[in-house]
């Protein structure tokens, strides 16, 4: 199915520029399963996202009818295989904004591209007390990597804390924006609170500082057009299967000449120029990061989701995400029940939802959730420091996409209510 054509009839119900979400729900052949005998309601697109019917048959084609290695064959299937995957490495740069398609690297997902700078860039470059901000806000993959390298280096690992409402706390930026600040790595959004954090300032009063800017984009690329450039960020990771593509695809974006003076992260085959019996000399960017036989069918798949994310068109993606969101806020914030994590104004967020029950703990609420085909996450969401912040050991969290519907949001609110009516006729 081509993407432009599945969504490019006139829709009736909506205004001309809005997101055709019932359209494109027929795209994905999961939508159709039935859960408990209950239609499926998939609100948990943060932890991964659901694939439309071009995705997977693009990953299928690939292996009906190219499958071969890359970039090591001068044979026709080595050749067109080679071709659809450095295509789509095109694809994401455009997606983002890269000014030059070898700053592309891929990955395994976003924490092996954290990783990647944490041990190219980090090991070379942090010395005794330099220091390495995060903030309270951070998964793991954001934190964990930082705390294997700061010990190797003697490096000190800074936290930049958060307010009440979710937001970080910019106006003590003096603090903590230092002559010693190296790297500034911050969620774009988080994946727990929804919160967007403004990039664009932090990166200037990083490089201010003279530290580097790493962004952990997992949250924020597949949610709304994004721009490098215009971020200024020196590093950006983010994964496909947040953004309809297939799992074990990431990718690291970073300018230029600090991954050309970084030295590769991984060894072995297609990342080498020469290798003797006395060492070896490393491949061009991007290559030079690339070691072993790539997922190749995962990296064609994810041009297959760019494109289909394009020809929706990233702007209506975030306003489509917005309007939901606030929908279901408002919904949520009229239940007496339910406490709300998070900015309260929808432009300051994304898609993202956690909130708590204030009877029935977390997994309690999601497994009675899902006996009517609700789908959502619960549990600490990878991000334990800040559900320390939170005074909480957990959080339900129902998080939207381009397939999410108002009446989604109402059978979460209804399954919200009876799981309370229930809890109170058995207690």
């Amino acid at each position: 199915m081509n993407p432009v054509t599945a969504i490019a009839r006139p829709e009736r119900d909506v205004m001309p520029s809005a997101l055709p979400v019932e359209r494109a729900r027929a795209d994905f052949p999961i939508l159709k399963r039935m859960i408990h005998g209950s239609p499926l309601v998939y609100l948990d697109s943060a932890a991964t996202t659901q694939k439309p019917q071009i995705v997977i048959d693009t990953i299928a084609e690939y292996y009906r009818q190219t499958n071969a290695n890359v970039h090591r064959g001068v044979y026709a299937l080595s050749a067109q295989a080679t071709d659809l995957y450095e295509k789509a490495r095109g694809k994401v740069a455009a997606f983002i904004g890269a000014e030059k398609t070898d700053q592309i690297i891929f990955t395994r997902n976003t924490t092996e591209a954290i990783n990647l700078v944490a041990y190219s860039w980090g090991l070379a470059h942090l010395q005794t007390n330099d220091e390495i901000l995060l903030t309270e806000m951070e998964h793991h993959s954001n934190l964990v990597p930082w705390y294997l390298v700061a010990p190797k280096t003697g490096a000190v690992v800074r936290h930049l804390p958060i307010h009440d409402d979710g937001t970080l706390a910019l106006e003590r930026w003096k603090e903590f924006f230092t002559p010693k600040t190296r790297i500034v790595a911050v969620a774009h959004t988080s994946n727990v609170l929804g919160t967007i954090n403004p990039i664009a300032s932090i990166a200037a009063r990083a490089h201010a500082a003279g530290a580097l800017v790493l962004l952990d984009a997992a949250q924020g690329v597949p949610h709304a057009p994004f721009d490098v450039v215009a971020l200024d960020a020196d590093f950006v990771a983010f994964s496909a299967h947040k953004m309809l593509g297939p799992t074990g695809v990431g990718v690291l974006y970073g300018r230029r000449e600090l991954l050309e003076g970084m030295d590769p992260f991984l060894g072995g085959g297609d990342m080498i120029r020469t290798v003797t019996l006395q060492g070896a000399t490393w491949n061009d960017l991007p290559w030079k990061f690339e070691a072993g036989t790539p997922n190749i069918a995962g990296v064609i798949g994810f041009g297959a989701a760019i494109d289909y994310l394009s020809a929706l068109g990233m702007d209506k993606v975030r306003r489509h995400e917005m309007e939901l969101t606030d929908y279901a806020l408002a919904r949520m914030n009229a239940l007496d029940s339910v406490d709300v994590y998070g900015p309260a104004d929808a432009t300051a967020r994304a898609g993202v939802i956690a909130f708590n029950h204030r009877r029935i703990h977390p997994h309690d609420l999601a497994t009675i959730l899902d006996r009517r085909g609700i789908a959502i996450r619960a549990g600490h969401h990878c991000a334990q420091p800040l559900m320390e912040r939170l005074g909480q050991s957990a959080t339900a969290r129902a998080s939207f996409y381009v397939y999410n519907t108002r009446d989604e949001v109402d059978a979460l609110i209804e399954g919200l209510i009876a799981a309370g009516k229930f809890f109170e006729r058995n207690q």
